[in-house]
């Protein structure tokens, strides 16, 4: 029988993975790939703050990361800078600010490698409620967006005119990645956490043709990477959340050739 970390450690990625599959899909759609990393780097300023505050971890992370997302909303309006370099700016700022910031801080002790790669067999059991039942709220808040997030991801325009406030639910997915980086921080760390957003949603992309089964075989994607990588880390004594997202990328590679078989038969 397996021990009681190996079991939380795997609750704890089935949980993530039910929440990445679908947030991930948006991210392809959108094209918030780099998004996911600026907010995944303001969350060590979120983790300066929570130690300098004695501050619960994901709370501030959530809140940090929060507060970079609108201010990019804001930025998106106010200036006539492309997304990618604002994206650029603000990723690159706050992770410099918690570096800065972490260097005063010589009397408390950081976890470096805990905090970039992630420790999921490290997880406790309230940790466990962290990531289910917010995980959970962030599945009810999107499902209550999707309608028109979704429209303007196709069309922007076209939500706009038909009223279905696209801006307003721009701006509250924003909130839900920094939520799901928040919650999944301790799992796979600010470096690798993008990964699980992108690599099993671009998996699935491969193997899907409309936007439901995407979301399915992300969902899938996700769960067969926490299982191969957890499984692989205890065989093979290697980083748990790095053995994840790498399990991931195989994962990717195998459906390419899903593609080149769909290819042969066209031609």
């Amino acid at each position: 029988m397996f021990d009681d970390f190996f079991i939380r450690a795997l609750i704890a990625g089935i949980g993530i993975a039910f929440v990445t599959g679908p947030l991930g899909c948006f991210v392809v759609w959108r094209r918030l790939s780099y998004f996911g990393d600026t907010l995944a780097h303001s969350a060590l300023l979120g983790v300066t703050i929570a130690y300098t505050l004695e501050f619960n971890i994901a709370v501030s992370i959530f809140i940090t990361s929060s507060i970079i997302a609108l201010i990019l909303v804001k930025l998106e309006k106010k200036t006539n800078l492309p997304g990618d370099a604002l994206l650029g700016l603000l990723a690159h700022s706050s992770l410099a600010v918690g570096l800065v910031a972490i260097g005063f801080l010589t009397f408390i002790r950081f976890d470096i490698m805990g905090l970039l790669f992630g420790d999921i067999l490290a997880v406790t059991t309230d940790d466990l409620l962290t990531i289910w039942i917010g995980g959970a709220l962030i599945l009810l808040v999107l499902r209550f967006i999707w309608k028109p997030l979704f429209a303007s991801t196709v069309n922007y325009e076209l939500a706009e005119a038909e009223g279905l406030n696209p801006d307003r639910a721009k701006a509250i997915f924003t909130i839900l990645m920094a939520a799901i980086i928040a919650i999944s921080i301790k799992m796979v760390g600010l470096l690798l956490i993008t990964g699980m957003l992108i690599i099993p949603t671009a998996m699935a992309r491969n193997l899907s043709d409309n936007p439901q089964k995407m979301v399915i075989f992300s969902i899938i994607g996700g769960l067969l990477s926490v299982f191969i990588g957890l499984f692989s880390s205890l065989e093979f004594n290697t980083p748990s959340g790095p053995s994840i997202v790498a399990a991931a990328l195989v994962l990717f590679i195998l459906s390419l050739f899903k593609i080149k078989q769909t290819i042969q038969l066209k031609n």
